[in-house]
């Protein structure tokens, strides 16, 4: 597999993370909390996916690196919302672990590509 096909995957795993997302807050409860929580995390994770795309048409290096790092920020953002929302009842431990675990690990992918990208790796 050489590089645009790891990129390609790693879009179309974005994308299907965001889907995850929305249907994960679209189960939430009704209630205030989980409204505004789960709003938080829809901008956040989709946001991930969004800053990547957003990335390819950068201008520059420095500025696709800059992207990658908003798309971090969103990731770590989203941690903190899963959480919450676990710790606090509102959602499906089960489900919010495996979404949380997702996240690491697009938290991981993003953070390794930056260092990659700035020759520290």
């Amino acid at each position: 597999m050489n590089n645009n096909d790891y990129k390609k995957e790693f879009y179309e795993r974005l994308y299907r993370y965001a889907l995850k997302v929305i249907k994960f807050v679209e189960n939430l409860p009704k209630d205030s909390a989980s409204k505004i929580i789960g709003n938080q995390l829809i901008r956040s994770g989709t946001s991930i996916a969004s800053n990547t795309i957003e990335a390819k048409s950068a201008s520059s290096k420095k500025d696709y690196i800059n992207y990658y790092r908003t798309a971090l920020k969103s990731a770590n953002e989203s941690k903190l919302w899963i959480c919450l929302l676990r710790d606090i009842g509102k959602s499906d431990k089960k489900e919010s672990d495996n979404l949380l675990k997702e996240t690491v690990e697009i938290a991981n992918i993003l953070a390794s590509s930056i260092l990659t990208m700035k020759g520290k790796k």
